[in-house]
């Protein structure tokens, strides 16, 4: 019997490659994943919409974690668990980024907002994750660390320019703690892999964490395995070595 039963995904920067697609190597190696009885899972900060087609692809029916942990769903159809966030905070945020001049976008459950789409604030939709991109450090430690003074938000990144916040204690290692009650597993029977800061508590807490060759340095640190790059077919490698058991 296999040691790990689940295995968490992110997906820019881990399962996709620069190309945002798949490659044949990574579908042989989930292909192969799932026929030993192993769940293969997104855990992303993409939204719903972005991760079906995805999972179609693969052939996938296991649970997944979407928003980096607000979503979890049993499969492509069927909602597990969601967090919301409180419109008060959006409307803070909001009100940060219009002061500063910087890139917004917002997860609403209706509609992805961003700063070019914007048209007033929309009353009847539902938040589930907030986002600032810029690439002037200064401005954006400034965010983070007001931010941060309020106690109200998890704050991570999927990129070294971006801040991701999402309802406080809610992060990708909170959504695989549901998608463990789904399979029936514990935390330490899962793979983690990711390369960014909003995968950094999934990696931390699962069985093996991995962080892809092109991860930020801090997740690379935390890390259990450091595989190869997103370009170079990393998640079909850690399939293959560390769950299959398989020579290279």
């Amino acid at each position: 019997m296999n040691r790990y039963r689940i295995i968490a995904l992110d997906m820019d920067g881990t399962l996709l490659n620069s190309s945002n697609t798949i490659s044949e190597e990574n579908q042989y190696w989930i292909k192969r994943a799932g026929e030993a009885g192993i769940a293969v899972c997104m855990a992303t900060g993409r939204g719903h919409a972005s991760i079906v087609p995805f999972v179609e692809q693969l052939g996938l029916s296991s649970p997944f974690v979407a928003v980096n942990g607000s979503e979890v769903w049993n499969n492509k159809d069927h909602l597990n668990h969601r967090v919301l966030m409180d419109v008060h905070l959006i409307k803070e945020m909001l009100r940060l980024a219009n002061a500063h001049g910087v890139w917004f976008y917002a997860y609403g459950l209706n509609h992805v907002y961003n700063r070019e789409n914007w048209k007033g604030f929309p009353t009847d939709e539902q938040w589930l994750k907030f986002g600032y991109y810029t690439e002037n450090e200064q401005l954006r430690l400034s965010l983070l660390q007001e931010i941060s003074s309020w106690g109200l938000l998890e704050i991570t990144n999927s990129d070294p320019n971006n801040m991701e916040m999402n309802p406080i204690g809610v992060n990708k290692s909170y959504g695989i703690r549901k998608l463990c009650e789904i399979v029936g597993c514990g935390m330490e029977e899962v793979v983690a892999m990711g390369d960014s800061m909003n995968d950094m508590a999934m990696i931390v807490d699962a069985g093996l964490g991995v962080a892809m060759g092109n991860a930020q340095a801090a997740v690379k640190q935390a890390a259990n395995v450091v595989a190869p790059t997103n370009e170079e077919d990393g998640v079909g490698f850690i399939i293959r070595k560390y769950v299959l058991g398989e020579e290279l």
